[in-house]
């Protein structure tokens, strides 16, 4: 039996679910359909329903009902049985004729008692009963017309996708992101009556708006979950202000306390703030084949971390546009195919050169299987080349079916390398680069006066300039690369120019992209007034000064930039690559920056006799499990760099990367200047 994993996790969860759907109609939310995609595949959820017809269906309020010959309906959801949840669940069943419900919820029952304003002694003496799934049951009973029909509400911990066997994100929490200074004034006018907070470093779950701490909770009760599973009692670490109320959240949270007496390993889990580093999630020197084909492809719908591959040229429809949707897309995950999964693996494990090569064997390896008239050619690896082979495939029903996972992987490559924004890829790494060395040399004020040029109005842009989604990925690498800064004259007037030139940009587009629509508060260009485009770029600028300061309250890790010298160039240290070498630094027994969170009154005694006797504070290297948790998203190759680093300080330890997303660096301008941080949508 393999040792427990995110992988084992995710796939016994989706086990227990399966075990209920045979013949049933299923309606899956978003989040849990992207956790079965790669987790399990759909392809599994199919077979288990079993029956000719797809008795899949997504659940939102317009969603069809079941019919006379449809009795049995399973719902998997993601969120809390409440408010639209609930009334959404309702309208379905009334519209059916179902005689047995099951609704699987991936959070647990003390979530709901939270959510439900079940106080914590109170919630305690529950301890083994389940009032509110019981509630809910005479409820499904009603709405199907009969006390007597059968229904059943249970938690399942479908939390994570595991994307790779060291990577797993959490769908349902793809929105998540820190908290920035600004937050915290708007923190402190909606309590008036309580004690001023001065600073994020002064935040706790006592500070928080509801709708965020409970969102927390929710994030915990799947966590707790996932160190059941791995038969772990963890210590939390944090670093940043976010990261320090979820560990300490988890640290002290009920329902984990019986658990970890039990427990026999032992894991340490580091949470890390997003906004300490955002330079490595929108930078372009991450060198992985992945991280392009997710910035350049469309979104697979519902999805946060999958994309479209366009799969008309293997078969006999024409390429024109209005094909496109005739033929179903491909996409990344191929939980059910074991060599399309191997090359998954590679693309995530090597630099691009070789990722293409790795896609090139697989194609000429699932050609020669099949027999197919194969030219074979070595040298560098094109477009065209890989064309050629997977156009082998077309036509050839057995063939298409045995290898379909890696043409899919096959064309997700082609398309990529094809794609008009890949060549602007190396623009953008050119102008990075220059950045770093500009800031060293020169200082801010030099840096946007080089941006200034670059910000054009629609009229005047080509496709090689930046359109303005790409002029605030700039502002926030430079922002967030040089850190905190004094201001000066030249740098008032130089940061003046470059907001007179982006309000002049937003004005002149000729129609309004959704991100700009969200910072300006416009849903059309016609209504976007200069006044208007003035005060969204003035809030543009104040989250990005709020960028700058990100790592203020740290004392080890205030910088991510290396100055260059006479040997070397300027460069980008990225803090989790920091972060990992501070906890295998042995000469380090006390991390300052890496908070530890302690779990109860045995914890907070050594915390405080370690002052002043040989009582060792726990470290986050102490055990063979070291999980890492980025709240805000994660790049492929930050992921990568993590587990290979974390490897060869410390050879054995068994690394897990957790994160709310895979980043494109597109999603930080959303994340960051789009988001209602403290009022996430719980859907009540």
């Amino acid at each position: 039996m393999s040792a427990p994993s995110v992988l084992s996790f995710t796939q016994q969860g989706w086990e227990q679910v399966l075990a209920k759907v045979k013949r049933a109609l299923v309606y899956l939310d978003a989040a849990c359909a992207e956790s079965l995609h790669w987790g399990c595949g759909s392809t599994r959820l199919m077979e288990a329903v079993g029956g000719p017809v797809c008795h899949i269906r997504e659940f939102e309020p317009n969603a069809v009902g079941g019919k006379a010959e449809q009795p049995k309906a399973v719902f998997v959801l993601s969120c809390l049985l409440k408010g639209r949840t609930v009334e959404t669940l309702r309208d379905i069943i009334c519209r059916s004729h179902f005689q047995y419900c099951v609704v699987v919820t991936a959070l647990s029952h003390a979530v709901h008692l939270t959510a439900n304003h079940v106080p914590a002694a109170a919630a305690a003496e529950l301890e083994g009963q389940q009032p509110v799934f019981e509630q809910l049951e005479e409820k499904l009973c009603e709405w199907m017309g009969n006390m007597n029909y059968t229904a059943e509400v249970l938690h399942v911990p479908l939390l994570l996708a595991p994307v790779a066997p060291y990577l797993a994100l959490t769908p349902a929490f793809a929105s998540l992101f820190p908290l920035l200074p600004r937050d915290v004034h708007l923190l402190n006018s909606a309590r008036p009556d309580k004690r001023r907070l001065g600073s994020l470093g002064e935040v706790d779950s006592t500070a928080l708006t509801p709708e965020l701490m409970l969102q927390m909770r929710c994030l915990v009760s799947g966590l707790s979950s996932l160190c059941e599973h791995l038969g772990v009692r963890e210590e939390c670490f944090a670093v940043g202000a976010l990261s320090r109320v979820v560990a300490a959240d988890l640290a002290n949270y009920a329902p984990a306390k019986n658990r970890r007496k039990s427990a026999t390993g032992r894991a340490s889990v580091v949470f890390v703030d997003r906004t300490l580093d955002l330079t490595g999630a929108v930078g372009h020197h991450g060198d992985n084949l992945v991280e392009k084909i997710i910035s350049v492809l469309p979104q697979l719908p519902g999805h946060t971390n999958d994309v479209m591959v366009n799969m008309v040229e293997l078969t006999a429809v024409q390429i024109q546009e209005e094909n496109q949707n005739v033929v179903a897309p491909g996409c990344l995950a191929q939980a059910n195919d074991s060599a399309a999964k191997a090359l998954w693996e590679a693309l995530l494990n090597t630099k691009h050169k070789e990722a293409l090569m790795e896609v090139r064997r697989h194609l000429v390896e699932a050609a020669s299987r099949e027999n197919l008239p194969i030219k074979m050619s070595m040298g560098r690896v094109t477009p065209g080349q890989l064309t050629s082979y997977i156009q082998l495939f077309k036509n050839n029903l057995k063939a298409l079916r045995n290898h379909c996972g890696i043409l899919q992987l096959g064309l997700a490559t082609v398309q990529t390398l094809k794609h008009p924004q890949t060549a602007k890829w190396d623009n953008f790494l050119a102008f990075e680069r220059l950045l770093l060395q500009s800031i060293g040399e020169s200082g801010m004020s030099v840096v946007l006066n080089q941006l200034l040029p670059m910000c054009k109005p629609s009229a005047q842009r080509t496709s090689d300039d930046y359109c303005p989604e790409e002029l605030l990925i700039l502002l926030v690498y430079i922002y967030s690369v040089s850190g905190e800064h004094t201001v000066d004259k030249d740098l008032g007037e130089a940061e003046e120019k470059v907001k007179k030139a982006l309000v002049q940009v937003f004005c002149e587009e000729s129609e309004l992209s959704p991100l700009l629509q969200r910072i300006t508060g416009c849903d059309s260009a016609t209504n976007l007034t200069f006044h208007k485009s003035k005060i969204a770029v003035d809030g543009l600028f104040s989250s990005l000064w709020d960028i700058a300061g990100a790592r203020s309250l740290m004392k080890e890790f205030k910088s991510v930039y290396v100055p260059g010298s006479h040997t070397h160039q300027a460069s980008y240290k990225p803090l989790l690559k920091q972060v990992v070498e501070e906890i295998f630094n042995p000469e380090k027994q006390d991390p300052i920056d890496i908070e530890h969170m302690s779990s109860g009154l045995t914890d907070l005694l050594k915390t405080g006799f370690s002052r002043f006797m040989k009582v060792s504070r726990p470290h986050p290297r102490d055990h063979p499990i070291l999980m890492f948790f980025m709240l805000g998203g994660i790049t492929v190759s930050e992921a990568k760099m993590v587990k290979d680093l974390a490897a060869s300080l410390k050879p054995g330890t068994q690394v897990i990367v957790l994160s709310t997303r895979l980043l494109k660096p597109l999603n930080i301008p959303e994340l960051l200047f789009a988001t209602d941080r403290l009022h996430p949508d719980l859907g009540f």
